[in-house]
């Protein structure tokens, strides 16, 4: 009987239901893909780069002029580094982990199919490499010192003697098999290059890598290159405890060896990683208030059509209350009349987050959203209604009947 009451009133309020309606499924819709993305960019920043963040860090060495020794220069200073107390290794390199700058470049099993290749970042190391990054070796070998060749620039066209590949690029590549001893192509050169390893894992340098999804960030190859130019990053190891130390000794071992030079930077991939997600993190502190701001609005606006719903029907409240209707009855009319209208909200706000999320999957590679998170926005949303009727619906329900039937 009270249902059918209510669903009579909203008949003569419709306009006023369905702007309350609209509103708590625009709420949802959002609320509900705002949360999602949150978890994925908060999800990401905490990803394992697979290397001893907590021991390495990269020193960013820029020769003055143009100095024709370059890999005499480089040999020399990694010998110094290599020898300084507290460090377990060093190489030069282009990029590092956590850098976002880099190489990208494609790698296949057959230059001539396109389809069948795998977007993948390059970086360049000897045979210290592995064990300046402190990643797992899991198959095959290191680089020998004979498969090591001078590489003095991106432009210059040198096809790798070998390489090693990640555990995830070993999956998509060769499954159901090793790769060990395999040929694969880089950027559809007609080069055959074999792998000789397979490590477990080493996150591209790229943090914003979405555009590809969460397939492409372990994506990476090591070559074995020389990376001799006038600018290159030499990254370091150290012992446990002993980070903070090198990072003051080893500069200055560099700046004593030839002083025709700028050290540009010293950062360890502690405070790498904080730089390469900061604008992960601060959209989700920017998601987070609009999220907020949301409920409140849409909690302001429960609280404000109420009010005046309860202001139009004093007369009726007063009758109903003088009939012998409990406080409680009043409050509850109110609560279910709430309820059905942020049902028809929530029903609509659902159908809506899944299409939005259908159409970022399909735009920008996002993951699909999962039905948690319409679930518990659902329930967000509709308790919030109900705790924002409260407030007008316990005024209702103080209203003295005589007075009420008065008409004052």
């Amino acid at each position: 009987m009270e249902l059918a009451v209510i669903l009579k009133s909203l008949r003569r309020n419709k306009i006023g239901a369905v702007v309350i309606a609209v509103q708590i499924a625009v709420t949802l819709a959002i609320l509900c893909n705002a949360l999602f993305i949150i978890q994925q960019r908060l999800a990401a920043s905490h990803r394992p780069s697979g290397v001893d963040e907590a021991n390495i860090f990269r020193i960013k060495n820029q020769w003055v002029g143009d100095p024709k020794d370059l890999p005499a220069r480089l040999r020399t200073d990694l010998d110094a580094l290599r020898g300084l107390g507290g460090v377990v290794d060093a190489y030069a390199t282009n990029s590092v982990p956590l850098s976002n700058g880099g190489d990208g470049e494609g790698l296949g099993r057959d230059p001539d199919r396109v389809e069948q290749t795998q977007l993948t970042a390059m970086y360049y190391g000897d045979e210290h490499a592995l064990s300046t990054l402190g990643v797992k070796l899991i198959a095959g070998r290191n680089f020998q010192s004979d498969e090591l060749v001078e590489r003095d620039s991106y432009n210059q066209h040198l096809p790798p003697s070998a390489v090693i590949i990640t555990r995830a690029l070993a999956e998509k590549l060769f499954p159901h098999e090793s790769p060990i001893g395999k040929p694969v192509y880089i950027s559809f050169d007609k080069h055959a290059v074999p792998v000789v390893g397979v490590i477990d894992l080493l996150q591209v340098p790229w943090s914003s890598a979405s555009g590809w999804g969460s397939r492409f960030f372990y994506n990476s190859i090591l070559v074995p290159y020389r990376w001799s130019v006038p600018y290159s990053n030499y990254v370091l190891r150290t012992k446990p405890g002993q980070l903070a130390a090198v990072m003051k000794t080893a500069p200055k071992a560099l700046i004593d060896l030839n002083r025709n030079r700028v050290i540009v930077s010293v950062e360890p991939l502690s405070v790498s990683r904080v730089e390469s997600y900061k604008d992960d993190h601060g959209l989700a502190v920017i998601l987070g208030t609009v999220c907020v701001a949301l409920l409140l609005v849409t909690g302001f606006g429960i609280v404000g059509l109420t009010s005046y719903w309860v202001a139009q029907r004093r007369r009726q409240i007063g009758i109903r209350r003088a009939l012998g209707a409990s406080r409680q009855a009043i409050v509850r009319y109110f609560q279910m009349e709430n309820l059905l209208i942020a049902a028809s909200g929530t029903a609509l706000g659902i159908a809506l987050a899944i299409a939005a999320n259908l159409w970022m999957v399909s735009s920008f590679e996002m993951q699909r959203l999962n039905p948690l998170y319409a679930f518990v926005g659902a329930l967000a949303v509709l308790g919030l209604g109900q705790l924002a009727v409260l407030w007008p619906a316990l005024r209702a329900a103080s209203i003295p009947p005589a007075l009420a039937t008065r008409g004052v």
